[in-house]
């Protein structure tokens, strides 16, 4: 009888090791059959586009880059005048504020050029019925180039 619940022991441990077996390759293969359906079902659905070319061209970067130049000219003329007196320690601090009042001048001037781009993407990517836009430097092959609709959007062409 002890030699019969080994064997029975046996034959379910068996049957249970080849069902979990069935169950990770069923598992993988139903996973990668599903993860290639997906890849070829949103393929036409991926977008790409040069931002950084969307960014230069915008009406607006001109006179953003204007004001940020004249900005940096007169922290330039700041700096110097204010500076004569001060010692190198205090040179650095203030240079330091300099550039971080800078810093934020200039996210003040071209975060609204960022938006306004970002916001003509979204539009024109709903126009196209596109899922992902993706900036074409990181696009090896695929997706569908969106860069003109887009500039001729921010351009009101």
């Amino acid at each position: 009888m002890l030699k019969l619940q080994k064997k029975q022991v046996k034959f379910v441990s068996l049957a249970i090791a080849v069902m979990f077996l069935l169950g990770i390759v069923g598992l993988a293969v139903s996973q990668s059959s599903t993860s290639y359906a997906a890849e070829s079902n949103n393929s036409s659905k991926i977008g790409v586009v040069n931002h950084q070319l969307l960014i230069s061209q915008h009406p607006d970067m001109e006179k953003a880059q204007q004001t940020m130049q004249a900005e940096v000219e007169q922290a330039k003329k700041d700096f110097e005048e204010k500076s004569a007196t001060m010692n190198d320690k205090e040179k650095q601090d203030y240079y330091a504020q300099v550039q971080q009042r800078l810093t934020l001048k200039e996210q003040e001037l071209i975060n609204p050029v960022f938006e306004k781009v970002d916001a003509a993407i979204k539009a024109v990517a709903d126009a196209k019925g596109l899922s992902v836009v993706m900036d074409k430097g990181n696009v090896v092959y695929g997706g569908q180039d969106i860069t003109a609709e887009v500039g001729k959007k921010i351009s009101g062409k």
